[in-house]
């Protein structure tokens, strides 16, 4: 069954009871609340993080108390709990010890969190943007949408994220999905160009969905990949998430071209002066056949953004999450439904965002039998790609990794406009990798 069972549910409701008294002291209560959880997490899913929010609010001067003592004067009361309670609660504790029951049994990876995609339509055409080789005419019904969710939640995934092409093209059928599985944690990827006030009213009724604002630094560089007048149209999004205290955050992709602003502190003060919790960073991925691999970051780059995100979680108050450098705390690679999985809007039941490879498609198999598939079998035998966690990634990192894998489990491209051969993408990534390799060996030993 996909809903909590009867033992789930008298945990459930007695963490709500404990968490209901973070509104009345904040100040007083959330060390109560720490030891609390720390009581109910009997299997350690979550003991790591609880031990760093100890240590947080231990420093009521730090940037990590600002930012938690943030969520109570920024963030509606009632979106705040919710949060709380599908965050913490379902998708981390009862789901993380669900998903590891289902993994023992099954001898596969069950994912955190599962990303999809309802629509590859955009209104936007940007530069250099992987989702446009799926076509823009692709889609998933509703019914297949529920499906995924309702199957997820059986394996203890409770957390969902949203891309495309443009997600807020399918509003209606993502909001219809957050109201069916209040129980969920929501987020989607969003240009931010189709935010409106009735839509935040929708996501204040709803409460589990949260937005994050793909945005490429200032107005030049983010104009420049995305159209003129795009990052106005972000910021007054921002604005008006942040009026209705509603909370949300930025994603970031980091090339060639705009790395040092990116990690630049003006960037980081801004994004948090807008009212930013959150932010995701990426590294450009040559993905697709007339990808722009001029776009791709270097290792000094690389470096750069790894020194500046590190420094800056010292000091300032915004949570940050740099999926290619942050290996270390994940122990390598997170995809291929370890810690997350991708299903495009074709259905193809894909590793991650980045590898357009899949032999497995919704319409045909259920989440279990995809995650059983050779495809997924791969990268469960095979995590982690490198003993270096700074080397995570089996394309940009290990190619030799990838299409090691797509061979031998007989996956097929997944991009429907111009189909990649999987010895052609990592051959555009071979350089990148060994130049990385060293960098990345300096900076371990450094470390």
């Amino acid at each position: 069954m996909s809903e909590l069972n009867f033992n789930e549910k008298i945990k459930s409701f007695s963490l709500k009871t404990v968490l209901s008294l973070i509104d009345s002291n904040p100040d007083k209560n959330i060390p109560i609340i720490i030891d609390l959880l720390e009581k109910f997490d009997e299997d350690k899913i979550i003991g790591g993080e609880l031990q760093a929010v100890k240590s947080i609010i231990k420093n009521k001067e730090g940037n990590w108390y600002s930012l938690i003592s943030s969520l109570w004067t920024d963030i509606d009361n009632d979106v705040r709990k919710k949060i709380f309670e599908n965050m913490i609660i379902n998708a981390s504790i009862i789901g993380g010890k669900r998903q590891e029951k289902n993994r023992i049994e099954n001898e596969c990876n069950i994912p955190w969190a599962i990303l999809l995609d309802p629509t590859s339509a955009c209104n936007l055409k940007c530069t250099g943007c992987w989702a446009a080789d799926y076509g823009n005419q692709l889609s998933m019904n509703y019914e297949t949408l529920n499906s995924i969710v309702k199957q997820g939640k059986e394996l203890g995934t409770f957390m969902y994220i949203f891309s495309g092409g443009e997600p807020l093209t399918r509003k209606d059928d993502i909001i219809k999905l957050c109201a069916e599985h209040n129980d969920c944690g929501f987020l989607a990827f969003t240009n931010g160009t189709l935010v409106d006030e009735a839509f935040t009213e929708d996501m204040l009724k709803v409460k589990n969905l949260i937005l994050a604002f793909s945005i490429e630094g200032f107005e030049d560089s983010t104009d420049s990949r995305r159209g003129i007048g795009t990052y106005s149209k972000v910021i007054k999004s921002m604005e008006l998430l942040k009026s209705k205290k509603l909370p949300f955050g930025f994603s970031t992709c980091y090339t060639s071209t705009n790395t040092e602003i990116i990690g630049s502190e003006a960037y980081f003060d801004d994004m948090i002066a807008r009212g930013a919790k959150f932010g995701w960073f990426f590294t450009y991925m040559p993905v697709g056949i007339d990808t722009h691999t001029d776009l791709m970051a270097n290792a000094e780059q690389r470096e750069y953004m790894f020194d500046q995100i590190r420094k800056f979680r010292n000091t300032k108050p915004l949570f940050t999450i740099d999926f290619w450098n942050d290996g270390e705390y994940v122990k390598g690679c997170i995809a291929g439904g370890r810690n997350y999985l991708h299903i495009n809007a074709n259905g193809d039941i894909e590793p991650c965002a980045f590898i357009h490879y899949s032999d497995s498609n919704i319409h045909e198999k259920s989440l279990l039998e995809a995650y059983k598939s050779p495809l997924f079998q791969q990268y469960f035998r095979n995590q982690p790609f490198n003993d270096n966690h700074l080397r995570p990634c089996p394309l940009l990192d290990n190619p030799e990794k990838l299409e090691s894998m797509v061979l031998e489990s007989g996956a097929k491209s997944t991009e429907m406009l111009h189909p990649e051969d999987v010895r052609d993408l990592c051959g555009k990534c071979k350089n990148a990798s060994e130049s990385w390799a060293t960098k990345a060996e300096e900076i371990k030993n450094r470390m």
